[in-house]
């Protein structure tokens, strides 16, 4: 499968881009390049654009921090004690604007929103370039796909800190919180001319933005605006995209099969590429070197660092004869390294006992008997269960909506695990098992904190765990960016900083 590879070009020593190894681009000598000759060629256009994907793969983001910081809040997964520090606090909620963890998320989704502007800036230059240089549809569909990184970026921040600033445009003056409906605003508008704009996947290259995934995201974003109607109209653009048959729930998982017929957006990662800059791609440094790995894979096995493990609640929430809990979780008798060994109680012991259960989802423990550091699973952030989950609870949610047609989407998803369907046709019983197909299904995949916190349910569900209402739903302002940004002061921090 062939996947974006990015590869480091400076341009002028203000602005660090990477290009895409697809088969269909060849680089000019990255020397050459001056803010004045740029976006002179297909290839300088394509580099730009590529340079906004660039730091979703830093630590700050998918590469380290992410899946901690959301699958200990979730409390899907719970921290060993040898889990470092500055990521126990989110177990606890008792991290405060100091952590660094907070502190690179924010940078890697700014810098990726600043280099996605960089190329909106020069739309311009880019569609005075002759059509024989670049035609309009792949223009078009350039500006597309950095609309499509602005928007996701911002998505991954207004959940995260509510007001935030907003930049349209390339700025090195700080702004100031701007309310999350206008963020909101941007982002529908970004994925908007995205969904008119972008290839279907069906023709794009794999790894690069899609029409479809446009139309998800923007039905996640208003269906987290309770907008069931607009969010229901854009879900239903996602077409030409099934489940993993029965049995092959894993499929979501392996290297091997990444960009299959459920995936619709993936964030990449191929250690053939190049890893030099995994310990050192932060937040404000991120994306500017080889980190074409994640560590998701040694930091949560349980026959390597072993720094998490799945919550008692969590293996808990399992019906008897559910396929995914085999898919999701490695147990006592369950089978790896291409079913030559099976795991036994003392492979998940720690200093504090034997735990019940590690991790198997984006673990290569199906192939390798040792994560040795780096992984090129893909992160499926967005893929096809979602999308009929989605429309499941917009069409329970919806006035005049139908309960009968949520129970058929979930069923998809039921069937696919080997259960039956007996949902009570009303309101509250379909949102009951929206719930909890939506807990099983995406366990460690960084969705079930938003879920709770956009539900409503979160001070019932994380009763207990050090979460406080009216605080803890967000993230405090970095002491970073409230020091160096004249507009946001201290003060104006989120409540309870």
């Amino acid at each position: 499968m062939r996947k974006i590879k990015y590869i480091l070009i400076v341009l002028s020593g203000v602005l660090t881009l990477t290009s895409c190894d697809s088969g269909e681009l060849e680089l000019n000598n990255p020397n050459t390049l001056s803010p004045d000759t740029f976006f002179k060629t297909k290839d300088q256009v394509q580099s730009a654009v590529n340079a906004s994907y660039a730091n979703l793969q830093t630590r700050g983001l998918y590469g380290r921090n992410f899946s901690f910081a959301m699958d200990l809040m979730s409390q899907e997964t719970l921290g060993n004690p040898q889990l470092e520090g500055n990521k126990k606090p989110f177990q606890d909620f008792s991290f405060n604007a100091g952590n660094d963890i907070i502190q690179y998320y924010w940078e890697s989704c700014y810098i990726g929103i600043s280099r996605a502007n960089f190329v909106l800036d020069n739309e311009v230059k880019i569609n005075a370039l002759a059509n024989s240089v670049l035609p309009q549809e792949q223009k078009n569909k350039f500006l597309a796909e950095a609309h499509f990184l602005r928007a996701y970026y911002y998505f991954l921040l207004v959940k995260r800190f509510g007001d935030i600033p907003i930049y349209k445009t390339g700025t090195i003056i700080g702004n100031a919180r701007s309310p999350k409906a206008e963020v909101y605003a941007l982002i529908e508008e970004d994925l908007v001319f995205a969904s008119q704009n972008l290839l279907a996947k069906g023709v794009e290259t794999a790894g690069r933005a899609n029409k479809e995934a446009a139309f998800a995201y923007l039905g996640k974003v208003l269906l987290y605006q309770k907008k069931y109607d607009q969010a229901l109209t854009a879900l239903n653009n996602v077409t030409g995209f099934s489940l993993e048959d029965k049995g092959s729930f894993y499929n979501n998982f392996m290297a091997e099969t990444e960009h299959g017929k459920e995936s619709i957006f993936e964030i990449e990662f191929d250690e053939k590429n190049g890893t030099g800059d995994q310990w050192g791609s932060q937040g404000d440094s991120g994306g500017t070197g080889f980190e074409e790995a994640t560590l998701r894979g040694q930091e949560y096995g349980n026959l390597s660092w072993f720094n998490v493990y799945p919550s008692d609640n969590l293996l808990d929430s399992y019906e008897v004869g559910d396929d995914r809990f085999g898919d999701t979780f490695y147990v006592p008798g369950s089978t790896y390294l291409k079913g030559t060994k099976v795991m036994v109680a003392s492979n998940f012991t720690t200093s504090a006992g034997i735990r019940r259960a590690g991790w198997k989802k984006y673990q290569n423990y199906y192939d390798r008997e040792d994560e040795a550091l780096r992984s090129s699973i893909n992160f499926k952030v967005m893929r096809y269960a979602d999308v009929l989950l989605m429309k499941a609870e917009c069409e329970n949610q919806r006035d005049g909506g139908s309960q009968a047609a949520a129970i058929a989407y979930i069923k998809q998803i039921r069937d696919r695990a080997n259960l039956t369907t007996n949902i009570t046709a009303t309101k509250e019983a379909v949102f009951t098992a929206i719930v909890h197909e939506r807990k099983v299904e995406f366990a460690g995949e960084q969705s079930r904190f938003d879920d709770i916190i956009r539900w409503g349910i979160a001070n019932t569900e994380l009763q207990g765990t050090g979460f406080t209402a009216g605080k803890s739903e967000l993230w405090p302002i970095p002491n970073r960016e409230t020091s160096s940004n004249p507009n946001i002061k201290p003060s104006d921090n989120n409540p309870g900083y």
